[in-house]
């Protein structure tokens, strides 16, 4: 088969199965452009509580990306006013969201999710173990997790995983998650799509996390294609890079901005990819 003809079947494929409104927008003006943005949204507040979700549907439109990992994000919480923060925000900014539970909290779900601008589809969430369980204030746990998910992109689809490691000033327990992460990306990049793995690692770049991920192969695209320290938290003064993008295989980048803007706690994290 030839590459028009491969081609014309894709997009007839592609155009079958494009459902959404900005999928239906993109067919009829196609951006070849992939952005993935990285943003913890703090449930959907800035640093000091105010309630802004909806800015944070607008950045995923604005920001023209293509793929949207998000962390610490609330399902049916009480401190969200019981709100599906998911399907608002697949509302609003007109993506698909798939929502990855790591937590029951608060009278309802705590987790992570992904926003596909032309799709994604949801693989599974995968806990990231970690020995003993550990204790946190009230001897309450917050177990940590992946969500790995299918995302359409323009010529094709690629998954992601999307996670959250552990929060404590030492590395114990995050260098135990990224062991289970690692075996994860492992059994992923067998699927043979090409695989992007991001998220709030809560790890410097000189940390133990990070160095285990880079000798495992994953490459931080801050680091192929970023200009600057990259600092994404807090968002007021940042002061240290913890969200990041890792690329495998094929997969580069042309270009990496942190945006300033102090709607969540974080700054966003914006990679565009290379054609």
């Amino acid at each position: 088969m030839s590459v028009v003809v491969r081609r014309a079947v894709w997009l007839a494929l592609f155009a079958a199965a494009c459902a959404s409104p900005a999928c239906v927008s993109w067919w009829h003006h196609p951006d070849p452009t992939v952005r993935v943005l990285v943003f913890n949204i703090h449930a959907g507040k800035d640093a000091a509580g105010k309630d802004n979700l909806q800015d944070v549907a607008a950045l995923a439109r604005t920001s023209g990306a293509t793929v949207v990992l998000l962390q610490e994000v609330d399902r049916g919480t009480a401190r969200s006013g019981k709100i599906d923060q998911v399907a608002v925000l697949a509302a609003a900014s007109k993506f698909t969201g798939q929502f990855g539970r790591t937590l029951d909290y608060d009278g309802g779900q705590y987790g992570i999710a992904t926003l596909g601008r032309l799709g994604a589809d949801y693989i599974g969430t995968f806990p990231l173990k970690v020995t003993p369980p550990q204790s946190r204030a009230g001897g309450s746990q917050e177990p940590r997790g992946a969500l790995v998910t299918i995302v359409a992109v323009p010529g094709g689809r690629w998954q992601a995983i999307n996670t959250h490691l552990d929060a404590s000033a030492e590395d114990t327990y995050r260098r135990q998650e990224v062991d289970d992460l690692l075996d994860l990306v492992r059994q992923r990049l067998v699927a043979g799509a090409p695989l992007l793995v991001g998220g709030d690692f809560n790890s410097t770049p000189d940390s133990a996390v990070q160095q285990a991920l880079g000798k495992a192969g994953l490459r931080d695209a801050w680091a192929e294609c970023g200009q600057g320290d990259g600092f994404t938290y807090p968002a007021d003064t940042p002061a240290k890079r913890i969200d990041y993008l890792y690329l495998t295989g094929d997969l580069h980048c042309a270009s990496a901005q942190v945006l300033d803007t102090k709607i969540s706690d974080h700054r966003p994290l914006v990679v565009t990819m290379k054609q």
